[in-house]
């Protein structure tokens, strides 16, 4: 263990095997540190957080900081973040609103610099926040998720597993599984394949994601027919993710982005027309 003599570690924090701790560091009491965890320079970890192996986090980063909410409870709840994180400078994360709740973040995950974690939020495995992004209280984030930078996520949404969010994004709607949305327009404009793709699932499986795209997305179904048709069609695979996702939501989806008709090419008419409208216009 090596603890910079500038740090300040409370009594009452508990410190794994090969823990580093950088410069100016603060250590709260009732703070857990698993093996290998490395702070650089200013990380401040506050009471009720829990960190587990090999985590990196980086100068600024304050974790299990109070909730901001305007009802906060006298008794809060805590932060406990998984194993091999990467949390980069300036990263926020807030424990749960109240004593028995947890925030959640689990393992081998991106932050980074200046994002946020709210209050009661559960972040899956192997997702990346770009720089700026911020999640409000009572967000899910599943596995593999990739925010770009400066989106935003409104509080008690869900993103689904290996969904993409493009810069700036803002989602005040669930995110399906396995989608793209585009940041400036808010709308899905198709399947995150390359990251389906890298995640390893197979042709087989890419061909039932897109057509259960086409189901929910092209078929022109009301979305009672949509929720029919989506476990009979795909009871197993990843496809069946879908129908258990609209089967609990509670805030609605996200839909397609549709061009506008004004944002049409418009050809260029026939010589002949084209003449004669020149002639008609002088």
């Amino acid at each position: 263990m090596r603890v910079d003599p500038t740090a300040v570690v409370a009594a009452g924090a508990k410190l794994g095997r090969d823990v580093q701790i950088g410069p100016f560091c603060i250590i709260e009491s009732d703070v857990v540190l698993g093996d290998g965890c490395r702070l650089e320079g200013r990380v401040t970890i506050k009471s009720g957080t829990t960190l587990g192996p090999e985590n990196h986090v980086f100068e600024g980063a304050v974790l299990g900081g109070y909730p901001q909410h305007l009802k906060m409870h006298a008794q809060i709840g805590t932060l406990e973040i998984g194993a091999r994180n990467t949390i980069r400078e300036n990263v926020t994360m807030h424990r749960a609103m109240a004593a028995g709740q947890a925030t959640i973040v689990g393992n081998d995950n991106l932050v980074m610099v200046n994002s946020h974690v709210a209050h009661d939020c559960r972040v899956g495995n192997n997702v990346v926040l770009i720089n700026n992004t911020m999640l409000g209280g009572h967000v899910e984030i599943h596995d593999r998720v990739y925010m770009a930078g400066g989106a935003g996520i409104q509080q008690f949404c869900r993103i689904g597993r290996l969904a993409t969010i493009g810069g700036q994004g803002r989602v005040t709607k669930d995110l399906p599984p396995y989608v793209v949305m585009d940041g400036l327009t808010g709308g899905v404009v198709g399947l995150n394949l390359v990251g389906i793709r890298r995640a390893g699932y197979t042709s087989d499986d890419i061909a039932q994601l897109k057509a259960a795209y086409r189901v929910i997305f092209r078929s022109g179904l009301t979305w009672n027919e949509v929720l029919t048709r989506l476990p009979g069609e795909f009871p197993d695979g990843p496809a069946a993710e879908f129908h258990q996702f609209f089967s609990t939501g509670k805030r609605g989806f996200v839909c397609e982005r549709r061009t506008p008709a004004a944002a049409s090419v418009r050809l260029e008419p026939p010589a002949e027309e084209a003449q004669a409208l020149r002639i008609k216009a002088g």
